[in-house]
């Protein structure tokens, strides 16, 4: 199978294989951050290393957050005292795709409700925009992003009140959650949640990034990349936007998404590729390989559902990656729940077998 080429057996799409490492594959890495890079500021594991020697083979490397929070300088320097090396050019935020979705809608020099941190502000002006502070500073529309832990109540109430006047309401993203150091806390989705119930659920607003096309635009425009490979921690935003953008994308599973997760995803949630971290951009991918029995073969596993359950045949340790019985088992899961009238087998014991 070509690189990247997610292969259906009867309609059923199944993890895609490449001969050779994906750093090679692809030209361009579009890399989300939190869950991937980092959480809650630290280094994610082997996130360093990776990145080093797949920028050092050639890949360009591209920094794509929902995170409207900080300005890309910010980022990037952030990046690099983790140790790897960015520049502002280097990142793209959801701020910025935002601050281009009003700046087409409105004419420059708008007055624009903030409810978030400085990187919307600073991406606002670079877009002629004038970010202000209060409902009753006339305001021609309300955006809302991440704005941090610390966020007062009192933002939320001003969007609600321009909102409610009828205000045209924007969102750099809407992902309910964020990992951190601690732990999974509220996202700008939750955020959104406040204004939309202190509203009355009348409105819904207008939302740039990922899965969202404003996100994919904005990439394109600021990286150029040709053969670009989407690499992020979720299904509902990293994964379904490469779908919606028609371009291949890596799961790692250092962030929010889980095996259990994984191998319950409904299509558009479906990676191409899959890993335990950015090591999977090191490597090449075995080809999961179906079977006329209805099993699923990649590296030493063999996966199957029996019973409604998945079922799995391997043993970590005797030469079997790990990874690749996880893939064996998206290619079962994925073909049991594509079948007419299939649903998602119970993955319980494999999962335990696994160690995931």
């Amino acid at each position: 199978m070509r690189n990247g080429e997610g292969r259906r057996e009867g309609g059923r799409k199944l993890p895609g294989g490449s001969a050779v490492a994906l750093s090679a594959a692809y030209d361009t890495a579009l890399l989300d951050l939190d869950g991937v890079v980092y959480a809650g500021g630290e280094a994610v594991p082997h996130a360093v290393e990776a990145l080093g020697v797949a920028r050092a083979g050639g890949m360009h490397l591209a920094y794509v957050t929902n995170n409207a929070l900080r300005t890309p300088g910010e980022v990037a320097e952030h990046l690099t005292e983790l140790g790897v090396p960015a520049e502002a050019g280097d990142v793209v935020t959801s701020a910025q795709a935002v601050a281009r979705m009003i700046a087409d809608d409105l004419p420059a020099g708008s007055r624009v409700l903030v409810v978030g941190g400085e990187g919307l502000r600073v991406a606002l002006r670079e877009r002629g925009l004038v970010p202000v502070e209060s409902a009753d500073d006339d305001p021609a529309a309300v955006v809302q992003g991440y704005g941090g832990p610390g966020m007062p109540w009192a933002r939320f109430a001003e969007a609600a009140y321009a909102v409610g006047r009828g205000v045209p309401w924007y969102a750099s993203n809407t992902d309910l959650t964020i990992p951190g150091a601690r732990g999974i806390g509220p996202g700008n989705g939750a955020a959104v949640e406040v204004v939309r119930i202190a509203t009355g659920h009348r409105v819904e607003p207008k939302v740039a990034g990922k899965p969202l096309p404003p996100m994919h635009r904005e990439t394109v425009l600021r990286t150029g990349a040709e053969r670009p490979l989407v690499v992020g921690d979720r299904l509902d935003t990293d994964i379904e936007g490469a779908f919606n953008g028609g371009v291949d994308s890596l799961l790692v599973l250092t962030g929010v998404t889980d095996v259990a997760q994984l191998l319950a995803a409904v299509p558009e949630h479906r990676p191409t590729y899959v890993a335990g971290d950015l090591r999977g951009l090191l490597t090449g991918q075995p080809e999961v390989v179906a079977e006329g029995d209805g099993g699923f073969v990649c590296g030493g596993w063999r996966a199957s559902v029996s019973g409604g359950e998945l079922v799995l045949d391997g043993t970590p340790g005797d030469g079997a990656d790990v990874m690749d019985g996880v893939r064996a088992l998206c290619g079962a899961a994925w073909s049991a729940a594509d079948a007419p009238g299939g649903g998602v087998p119970d993955a319980g014991k494999v999962l335990a077998l696994l160690g995931v």
